[in-house]
């Protein structure tokens, strides 16, 4: 888990809406099947349940499906914090795996570290219930102008 940190909560009408929208708005999430099921200003959790299609040939998830659930999650940490008229791509992002996912529900809780008016950092704990801490990252964002 983050350290407990006090972050604002976003209006409840455009949480609701974010986490509504969150799974359809982004066709990959569908494709993976992650989930964001929690979010505030600067911090917000994303779900993805194990399933077969995300496994390598030995029946562990591959790695990118790890990566994609934590990148996902320090993306919607940031959602609240940038404005409308703006969006964000991943810059860079670095991610310790220290176990393999191999069954339930990986959960990917994120926060930002440090906003500026261009770029961002973000942390994330990849956790999975039944094998604890599976990895950790380190994630900096581009904030640019919507097209």
């Amino acid at each position: 888990m983050i350290e407990p940190i006090e972050f604002e909560e976003l209006s409840p009408n455009f949480k609701k809406a974010l986490i509504a929208k969150a799974h359809t708005a982004h066709p990959f999430w569908t494709l993976l099947g992650m989930h964001l099921t929690d979010i505030k200003k600067g911090w917000a959790v994303v779900e993805l349940p194990f399933d077969p299609k995300l496994t390598q040939a030995d029946g562990i998830a591959h790695g990118g499906a790890t990566f994609s659930a934590a990148d996902a999650a320090v993306a919607m940490a940031l959602v609240g914090l940038i404005g409308r008229d703006e969006t964000l791509v991943t810059l860079e992002m670095k991610l310790n795996y220290l176990k393999p996912f191999t069954g339930g529900t990986l959960r990917a809780e994120a926060r930002v570290v440090q906003k500026g008016t261009r770029a961002a950092l973000g942390e994330v704990r990849v956790t999975t219930d039944s094998n604890g801490l599976i990895a950790m990252g380190l994630a900096t964002y581009m904030i640019i102008p919507k097209k």
